[in-house]
């Protein structure tokens, strides 16, 4: 009966990975039979930054959603965010649960964390590779934060970004003024990133299945993070944070 239910839970696991595989093949068929002028141009843009930083370009990766399509998260929805994934990240570094606690209370983030997040930070005694996985959260804050206007450009995903001024962002800033002080960019403006970072995304992944090196001393870590959070930003087949897919 054990061997059973083992089967049938396996089973039922196999047909929601199926079934979301087919969402996304379906969405990215939607996406080449609709596109526009902006998309076009996005997609031209793009190619001319990675052919400057001889990365290689994937002629016929597909056009992304313009921001007619796009479904951009709203600026509340985006702080909130990246103030949990930075209490995340101090967390993953070795910050002091206490200190933790003291952070989700004074930011009132209690609901704010997803439920992958929520494991993590009541977890006392969390694993290596846990800590390890939360702690690249920093790069997917940067980006969030570069969308509510507190860092200025995104630059090419070669580096980890400044961890130092990410968390000052937070520490200099009640949770009101965090709040009040978060601009968000343009939906052309996320999208140009989301675009660019997809193609960067396909050049890393095409490299890692040809054994070769990562081209244009891209960090692939930082990609992976940048595409996930932007993904997310533009609200990528409606998916939730816990869910973001990163297809290439």
């Amino acid at each position: 009966m054990k061997t059973l239910i083992i089967l049938c839970i396996l089973f039922s696991a196999s047909i929601v990975v199926a079934e979301n595989l087919d969402e996304r093949k379906e969405h990215i068929k939607k996406m080449e039979n609709s596109i526009s002028k902006e998309s076009s141009v996005r997609k031209a843009r793009s190619e001319s930054v990675l052919k400057e930083k001889n990365v290689p370009i994937n002629s016929h990766l597909p056009y992304i959603e313009d921001s007619k399509a796009a479904h951009i998260r709203t600026t509340e929805e985006v702080a909130l965010r990246a103030m949990a994934l930075l209490v995340v990240a101090v967390k993953a570094e070795g910050l002091e649960q206490d200190i933790v606690n003291y952070l989700i209370t004074t930011y009132d983030l209690s609901k704010a964390f997803s439920a992958n997040e929520k494991v993590f930070i009541e977890d006392l005694n969390p694993s290596q590779h846990d800590k390890t996985q939360f702690i690249w959260r920093y790069e997917a804050a940067w980006v969030l934060l570069w969308s509510l206007g507190f860092v200025p450009e995104l630059d090419s995903p070669t580096h980890m970004c400044d961890v130092g001024a990410s968390v000052e962002v937070l520490q200099q800033r009640t949770r009101e003024q965090f709040l009040n002080d978060s601009t968000l960019r343009t939906a052309s403006e996320i999208l140009d990133q989301n675009d660019l970072i997809y193609r960067y995304h396909w050049a890393v992944v095409d490299a890692r299945i040809k054994g070769l090196k990562t081209p244009g001393g891209v960090d692939s870590s930082v990609v992976l993070e940048r595409h996930y959070a932007l993904n997310w930003l533009v609200g990528y087949m409606g998916q939730e944070w816990d869910d973001v897919s990163t297809d290439t």
